[in-house]
């Protein structure tokens, strides 16, 4: 079970995306194509071709600062 805070978007990658891409390469992604900060707390979901793989991208926003 997720539960998420309802300030919290969800953005999932149309298309597959290569899993062998790291973490810093897929945030390059995110501030490209989707022109959001990765570091927003939203979540970030990328899949493979055969999507039987799947990759979340996400960073917990300290709300006391």
């Amino acid at each position: 079970m997720l539960s998420l805070p309802p300030s919290v978007r969800v953005f999932v990658a149309r298309g597959p995306t290569d899993m062998r891409k790291s973490f810093d390469t897929l945030a390059a992604v995110v501030c490209e194509v989707v022109d959001e900060d990765p570091q927003s707390g939203h979540l970030f979901v990328f899949v493979n071709r055969r999507k039987n793989r799947v990759k979340v991208l996400w960073r917990q926003v300290d709300v006391s600062e």
